[in-house]
């Protein structure tokens, strides 16, 4: 029997993504499975062992490889020596005969663009639990970034907003800060009576830091009420956005093209307007002619067609994908 073309891996903070699909880009199985381990080479692998003997019953397939291809893209595979070492380790399992590891904002990138028989180019910023961006010149040459958190100059994302919203309320609870609704909202968001609460909360361990994430979606509810505070830092939020978007341009000469720039994250896909609309003025008031999109596919569409690409796109195989994702999405949001 023929193997499977790609088996695909979107490996996020909080979730991990498979699928497996034929040379025409149909979808034969797919599972969801825990997020990627931080710096963990050995927890990663685990993860996805596990996932990829899951497919493999799934599809009826045990005990041979997978896949002609893997495509793995990881979040916390931040260094170009980490997607090696984990792209070896992968290849050691023997579920292909090639693989590739790269880091999953080139899944969002990947999957906001149409391949065109031409190399897919321009630049992915993912605004998620963090932030991270690349860029893909048109003759190949890429800019990324560390991303490795705050020691690295990166601010915002859920945990950044949700810090934020945290830091602002607990000031205007006590007298520091200005009054923001977010002093009543923090702390119901979580069942508690103050702001405070939610702090010792977090000290004694009842909560983690890590929670405060869940607290973005009340931020952008908050600065959609007209919170002046909550306001700021979704224009601060944009702010991070394009920075990253526009030196990523400029570090590759693609500020004054027809640059596409591709948003993805769970921030960005909520098309809040006033982050939307504030990301897509600040990139036009220095790269006028770059075309902003938000992906309407998940990112584990974007690995499968870099796993596609690698094998040899089939005509309609992009369309298949796109069609396949496109459907789900309809039905998880209805």
């Amino acid at each position: 029997m023929s193997l499977p073309a790609v088996l695909a891996l979107d490996g996020g903070n909080s979730k991990t993504d498979v699928a497996l699909v034929a040379g025409d880009g149909s979808m034969l199985a797919a599972v969801r499975g825990p997020g990627m381990p931080t710096a963990d080479l050995d927890g990663s692998l685990r993860v996805i062992s596990d996932l990829i003997g899951q497919i493999e019953r799934d599809a009826g397939q045990p005990g041979r490889p997978a896949a002609q291809h893997i495509s793995a893209c990881v979040a916390n595979a931040d260094l170009p020596e980490e997607e090696v070492q984990l792209a070896a380790a992968i290849r050691a399992g023997g579920w292909s005969r090639t693989t590739t590891v790269v880091n999953d904002t080139f899944a969002v990138l990947r999957a906001g663009l149409t391949g065109n028989g031409s190399a897919p180019w321009g630049v992915g910023v993912t605004c998620g639990a963090g932030i991270n961006c690349v860029g893909v010149a048109e003759d190949g040459r890429v800019f990324r970034y560390l991303a490795l958190g705050s020691i690295t100059g990166d601010w915002g994302g859920g945990y950044g907003l949700g810090r934020a919203a945290l830091w602002w309320a607990i000031r205007a609870e006590d007298g520091r800060g200005p009054e923001t609704t977010l002093r009543d909202t923090v702390p119901a968001h979580f069942g508690l009576p103050t702001v405070a609460d939610v702090a010792i909360a977090i000290h004694q361990g009842k909560l983690t830091v890590d929670d405060t994430r869940g607290l973005a979606p009340v931020l952008l509810a908050a600065a959609s009420g007209g919170d002046q505070v909550a306001r700021n830092l979704v224009r601060q939020q944009a702010t991070e956005v394009c920075a990253m978007a526009l030196t990523a341009m400029r570090k590759l000469g693609l500020t004054g093209l027809k640059t596409p720039v591709v948003l993805g994250g769970g921030l960005l896909t909520a098309r809040d307007p006033l982050l939307t609309a504030s990301v897509v003025d600040g990139i036009a008031a220095e790269a006028p002619k770059a075309e902003v999109t938000i992906v309407d596919v998940p990112p584990i569409a974007g690995a499968v067609l870099l796993g596609l690409d690698e094998v040899g796109l089939a005509p309609a195989a992009e369309q298949n994908v796109r069609a396949a994702y496109t459907r789900a999405l309809t039905l998880r949001r209805a």
